[in-house]
């Protein structure tokens, strides 16, 4: 073959070979177009926990390319659309160069003449409502239903809602529901967990309190008679967490977390401190006697934050290490010669 196919050679041939027919592009206007499959439309859509746990809908005003009306996706006033002469209706070209002796290389890309369409329509066939676009706006409002229970990440989808196009199969409109945080419950699976507080005489001598639900509902918290809380303390409700999707009816469970605070330092007299100690369980630790106070080193506590003290070690730490690093990188790495022995 001479150069730049003067031989009449079709370059599609090779790719007809092995494609089964039609060359780029999905195939010339004599093989008949395939359809293809149009891409999906994504939205996140934000909802909170209460969405979730009680459902809701929401309408969005959306726009979307649709098939014109008056030419119906054809893009002309006649029906009729030309092939264009620069992809043979191809939509796509294959330039070819020389790369070396005795190699060529052969790229492919979208025909600038017809953008990938592989039609051309004159300027006096198109039609006038879209211009030869082929398609046109329409601006439309989709109600989205949130089911009760559905999680973080479920997608909502609108089948064959996307943007519509000529040979082409329309695409889906798809939600994902994007979950906000909230400042009271978390959500775990189809469990809940909140986080309470309570003082130390609550934990001691019982604590009452009512605890506001994400439907609304006033849920009584009570403590048994003689029971003692512990700090860190968990607590669960039966049926009160978040309803299972496709069973609304079914719901997990409502886990509580205690906090016990206790009193600032320096707030009870040693005279309170002697009440208690008649009133509460003894000691567990025993007087140390003078002899074996003797034998022991005093030793001087402050409080800390572990949280802080944790990432000023985790910093000391990188800091190190990024020393360590430089010095490596000083070090020569021609071997030191020895003078040689007589």
């Amino acid at each position: 073959m001479g150069p730049g196919g003067s031989d009449g050679h079709n370059p599609y041939d090779i790719f007809e070979s092995f494609f089964g027919g039609g060359g780029f592009g999905g195939g010339g206007s004599s093989r008949g177009r395939r359809q293809k499959q149009g891409e999906d439309v994504v939205h996140p859509l934000k909802v909170s926990l209460e969405d979730l746990y009680n459902g809701t809908s929401k309408k969005l005003s959306l726009s979307r390319n649709i098939l014109c009306a008056k030419c119906k996706g054809k893009g002309s006033k006649s029906g009729a659309s030309g092939t264009c002469r620069g992809c043979q209706g191809t939509g796509m070209k294959v330039s070819i160069r020389q790369i070396g002796l005795g190699m060529i290389q052969q790229m492919q890309h979208v025909c600038p003449e017809c953008r990938g369409s592989g039609e051309l329509i004159s300027e006096k066939d198109k039609c006038p409502h879209c211009r030869g676009n082929k398609v046109t706006q329409e601006k439309r409002v989709l109600e989205v239903h949130v089911e009760r229970g559905m999680r973080h990440g479920q997608k909502i989808v609108f089948e064959g809602q996307a943007d519509e196009a000529p040979d082409t199969v329309t695409g889906d409109i798809v939600f994902v529901l994007q979950l906000k945080e909230h400042s009271k419950f978390e959500r775990k699976m189809d469990d809940l967990f909140v986080e309470h507080s309570v003082s130390l005489t609550e934990a001691l001598c019982g604590y009452q309190f009512a605890l506001t639900h994400l439907d609304g509902r006033q849920l009584l918290i009570k403590s048994n008679p003689g029971e003692i809380l512990k700090p860190g303390q968990y607590k669960a409700i039966n049926d009160e967490g978040m309803p299972h999707h496709n069973r609304p009816f079914m719901k997990g469970k409502l886990y509580i977390h205690f906090n016990v605070v206790f009193p600032d330092s320096g707030t009870l007299t040693p005279e309170q401190c002697r009440t208690l100690e008649t009133i509460l369980p003894p000691r567990q630790s025993k007087n140390l006697s003078e002899m074996e106070l003797d034998n022991c080193e005093e030793t001087i506590m402050h409080d800390v934050n572990i949280e802080e003290e944790k990432r000023r070690k985790q910093q000391q730490r990188q800091q190190q290490e990024a020393y360590d690093e430089d010095d490596d990188e000083e070090e020569s790495p021609m071997p030191r010669v020895q003078c040689a022995q007589q």
